[in-house]
């Protein structure tokens, strides 16, 4: 009798179960350098109005960015997380609402931020841009172990420096980076395409980083084609514009970003493999500082180690632009991560705990 009251509860909890699991893709975006003040305030008066910051037409630019009120300026500047992330996912990190996200490493730069990101870890010892490959394992390699996703999980980033954060070397993932061909037979035209078109892009901030719409348009080029179930893409320009001391720039990489964004979600929405079983996880690998110190991060720039997540997917709840007090660190991203996909996270180091909120 016990038997058969233990399957009958099995056979009845197991559509309730299956319910809590329904992403089987993950899309994982980072913005580099993107600070929060732009995110929930949009354009920051003080830099916008600044002449020291800014090149493009004064009047063009204002039209473009700016309004009085702060919800209205946020939605103009990025409109895609506004009128879709905010009303269908959730995000963390409104300072001003008390809702903190930070790094939970100390350096506060984009090596031992995106390394704490993926390998839900901080490792002191990873201290500087130029560190070799990582020797903690990641959040991808791990999902990439598993049976129906070996070989579904890629990365496609605009600076070089991923390709040894995520340690390809050691895990032979795919990781295009700066320069690099997507290879292999059977591409499509328009990965060939993607490929010549890369070679003929200005090389704006210098050896090791293309601009990031050549990235994304690799990366979608191949979602399209092979469709990987976990894909991260990495971006760069807001970072490469904000040490520049570009800020008009700095705001149209975001724009740009925020369209990239939109456009890859509408896709989805019309491909029968990612339709209502993804979810998209946006954060950036550090902040950067305020007022004239917007320009750079790093430790001895106050403010440098506030960041914020964006999620949306089936199973995220919700929650809008989270205002209850709380505190998030980066270190959770990796095991948020494998928990939408129904993993347990486990590497050659400690992990931090999933974001509750977001399954």
């Amino acid at each position: 009798m016990r038997t058969l009251i233990a399957i009958f509860l099995f056979f009845f909890m197991l559509p309730a179960f299956a319910q809590q699991h329904k992403t089987k893709n993950v899309i994982i975006v980072s913005m580099d350098g993107y600070r929060w003040k732009e995110l929930f305030g949009g354009a920051d008066p003080g830099l916008l109005f600044n002449k020291k910051y800014t090149s493009q037409d004064s009047l063009w630019l204002v039209g473009k960015y700016w309004e009085t009120d702060a919800r209205t300026r946020r939605e103009k500047l990025m409109p895609f997380v506004w009128q879709q992330i905010a009303k269908n996912g959730q995000l963390y990190g409104n300072r001003d609402l008390g809702n903190n996200v930070n790094v939970k490493n100390k350096y506060w730069f984009s090596y031992p931020g995106r390394s704490e990101t993926f390998c839900g870890y901080y490792d002191s010892l990873i201290n500087s841009n130029e560190y070799p490959d990582n020797p903690n394992e990641n959040v991808l390699e791990f999902i990439d172990k598993q049976k129906e996703y070996h070989g579904k999980v890629v990365t496609f980033a605009s600076w070089d420096a991923v390709a040894r954060i995520i340690n390809r070397d050691r895990n032979g993932m795919l990781v295009n980076i700066y320069e690099e061909d997507v290879k292999g037979p059977g591409l499509t035209t328009l990965q060939q395409e993607m490929n010549t078109l890369q070679h003929t892009m200005p090389e704006v901030f210098g050896q090791g980083e293309r601009l990031d719409a050549i990235t994304f348009a690799m990366a979608k080029a191949y979602m399209m084609a092979d469709h990987p179930h976990v894909m991260y893409i990495d971006f760069g320009d807001t970072d490469d514009f904000a040490h520049e001391g570009k800020y008009d720039m700095y705001l149209d990489a975001a724009h740009k970003i925020d369209a990239m964004l939109g456009e890859l979600w509408k896709y989805m929405q019309q491909d029968p493999f990612y339709k209502d079983n993804t979810t998209v996880l946006i954060c950036p690998d550090h902040g950067r500082g305020y007022g004239d110190q917007w320009t750079s991060h790093g430790s001895k720039i106050v403010h440098a180690n506030e960041t914020y997540l964006m999620v949306m997917g089936p199973d995220s709840p919700p929650l809008g632009e989270v205002s209850t007090n709380g505190q998030i660190y980066q270190d959770q991203y990796a095991q948020t991560l494998a928990h939408l996909l129904g993993f347990h996270f486990t590497a050659n180091h400690p992990v931090g705990e999933p974001v509750k909120g977001v399954q």
